[in-house]
Parts: structure tokens; C-alpha cells; sequence
């Protein structure tokens, strides 16, 4: 019987001869059904299959750290992060992909790839971006259909933060004692529309680059848009490995309705106690 209308098949059919559903599609991991098709759905329940990206963590031997999640009312992950040790360097890249775009997942991941591999390579922070960029624009098949994405890069060494980015996906500075610190200006209008992103119909700009050389130790907090959302009045846990805070700021995220995507990445400079 197909998976999908129930009409009566034939062993060893490849298809349904009444609506065409390959029977050989993989299993659904809610209904049990043989109906996932090749866009990760559920032909019978509906459901978007659950994926690597859906919920996600790196952790650096130096104690950096990174934590992605789909969140509570999302049906996919749409963030992308790259965490990675260069030496004595630790880069990061995080990208948040426009929901009103195509394809905003797959913006936001090739976004991740081709920078934190151009950082990584030595190449400057306009150099990454302008890769990103490109990579991002190749998705897309005219400029009604451009996957879109924000974007913003750290490179952490030295005593120094190195920050790109455009869009409104932010960097905060987490001193070992007294408040945090926005590092970023978001690339909004009031309403809250973003004026900057990468993608085949964003404007050829330059990204913003900031350089910061903090005089105590702390921790550089990149996130997403599903955690600062939720951020005033909100006390950063201050104890802990930069894994355990960044997963309490994910339980805040969601306790607090969860309703994007989350991600967040912690990066110790100078001695960080806990």
C-alpha cells in the first residue's frame, strides 16, 4: 500500500502508480511513513524532518564555545556558526539566514563556510566577507529567487577582537566583572526591517569592522537574533565554562518563548575564571 494515498502497489515498484510517490522514500520520524520527500518533509504528517542543524554544539580546547538551535517555533534551523582555533587565534562566524528569503538555510550555511574558511586562510575581515558574499549571491537564480542572509565575523588573538558584519546579527562584550557591552550597531530601520544582508540583491557595501582590545578579561559574545531578542534586563551568568553559559543563555532564550532561531558563541580573552 503507498505510504501516501494508501492505494495498493506491487512489490518491487519504484513508484506509486496512482500519485507517483517514491516508494522508496525514508521513513517519516513521527508517522512512520515512507513519505519523506527530497525537501526534508513529511508527505502524510507534514513534518520537517529534524537535521544536524537543529540543535548543535563545538567546543574549542581553549574552552570556546558554540551553541546553534532550531528553537521552539521554527520548523528548521536557518542559523549557520563556524567555530574553529587558528594557532593562537579563534574564529567565528555566525549568520542568520532572512526568512523572508528562499532558501535563507542554505544562505546563511555557504555564508559560514567560505568565510571562517577565508579567516582561517589569513585573509582579512572585507576579504571574507566580500567571499561570503559571492557564495551566497551564486544561489541564487535571478534576483526574485536570491537566498539571504546576515553576517558577522570575529577573530579573537592577541588581546584583540576583530569584528565584520552586516545586518543585525550582534557581538557583546562580557567583562570578567561589571555589565555587558553591545559591540555592534544593527543594520535596521525603526521597524526593525534590516538594511544590509548578503545575498544576490543586497547592495554592493562594504561590511561595518570594528577592532576592540578589551584591558580586563571577559568573554565576546556572538548571537543570533533568537537570543538578543530576549536580552533586556537580563543578567549574563557568570560562572561557569563558556559551554555552560552559553547553553543557560539558550534555556533563557527558549523559556522565554523561543521563537527564532538561537545561536551563540562564547570566546574567552585574557584569564577567564570558571
Amino acid at each position: 500500500m503507498c505510504p501516501v494515498c494508501e492505494a495498493p502497489v506491487v512489490a518491487g515498484d519504484a513508484y506509486c502508480e496512482a500519485c507517483g510517490h517514491p516508494l522508496n522514500a525514508p521513513v517519516c520520524a513521527s508517522c512512520g511513513a515512507a513519505a519523506v520527500d527530497e525537501e526534508g518533509y513529511c508527505e502524510r504528517c507534514g513534518l520537517r524532518q529534524p537535521t544536524g542543524r537543529d540543535h548543535a554544539e563545538t567546543v574549542l580546547d581553549g574552552g570556546a564555545a558554540a551553541v546553534t538551535d532550531k528553537g521552539l517555533r521554527r520548523s528548521r534551523n536557518e542559523d549557520a556558526v563556524a567555530l574553529l582555533a587558528v594557532g593562537d587565534t579563534t574564529v567565528t562566524v555566525v549568520c542568520d539566514g532572512v526568512g523572508s528569503s528562499p532558501r535563507a538555510d542554505e544562505a546563511s550555511a555557504v555564508a559560514v563556510e567560505a568565510a571562517s574558511a577565508a579567516l582561517a586562510r589569513g585573509l582579512s575581515q572585507e576579504e571574507a566577507f566580500e567571499l561570503a558574499g559571492r557564495a551566497v549571491s551564486k544561489l541564487a537564480t535571478s534576483v526574485d529567487d536570491a537566498p539571504a542572509c546576515t553576517y558577522i565575523a570575529a577573530v579573537v588573538g592577541a588581546g584583540r577582537v576583530r569584528l565584520a558584519w552586516a545586518g543585525d546579527t550582534r557581538a557583546y562584550w562580557l567583562p570578567e566583572a561589571g555589565p555587558g557591552s553591545l559591540l555592534t550597531e544593527d543594520d535596521a530601520i525603526e521597524t526593525g526591517e534590516i538594511t544590509a544582508w548578503l545575498g544576490a540583491d543586497a547592495d554592493a557595501a562594504p561590511p561595518r569592522v570594528r577592532t576592540l582590545t578589551p584591558d580586563t578579561p571577559g568573554l565576546l559574545l556572538v548571537c543570533s537574533d533568537g537570543l538578543w531578542r530576549y536580552l533586556d534586563g537580563y543578567a549574563f551568568p557568570r560562572a561557569g565554562a563558556p559551554v555552560d553559559r552559553a547553553r543557560e543563555m539558550l534555556r533563557h532564550a527558549l523559556d522565554s518563548g523561543g521563537q527564532d532561531n538561537v545561536t551563540i558563541a562564547l570566546i574567552p580573552l585574557g584569564d577567564v575564571h570558571g
